[in-house]
């Protein structure tokens, strides 16, 4: 662990990750309590929502720490889990299961721009919009 995520040369060592590690779990998790609880008032079961928030987390987190080598926590987006719940579902009265589709298509969406390297080209343009006004 330490010669493949270059612990020394970083400042660290493994003890000091691991720590850092449960740390940031600790304090992040709230999202796997409150996640559900939004998501359940849009009509989505809640025991669903619980172990989809939980392996959505650890999967993305354990992605990011290998394949980027980089010290972050991925975890569901809050503000866009309450965005679908209340705007899209209550108040458009869209069922959950078009909202959660409308999710997937923006996701793959946004994968094929990354993929055709699209990404960098939409920010640059979006940066340059606001640069206008």
């Amino acid at each position: 662990m330490t010669d493949y995520f270059e612990l020394r040369n970083h400042g660290s060592d493994a003890s000091r990750e691991i720590l850092a590690g449960v740390t940031t779990f600790v304090s992040a998790m709230y999202i796997i309590l409150v996640n559900p609880a939004i998501l359940a008032s849009a009509g989505l079961p809640y025991n669903a929502s619980l172990t989809a928030t939980v392996l959505v987390s650890a999967f993305s987190s354990i992605l990011m720490g290998l394949y980027t080598n980089s010290p972050l926590l991925v975890a569901p987006g809050m503000s866009l889990n309450l965005m679908l719940a209340q705007a899209v579902v209550r108040t458009q009265g869209a069922s959950y299961e078009t909202a959660l589709g409308c999710v997937f298509y923006a996701g793959l969406l946004f994968l094929l721009l990354m993929v055709i390297d699209m990404i960098s080209e939409l920010f640059q343009s979006i940066r340059t919009i606001f640069r206008l006004y």
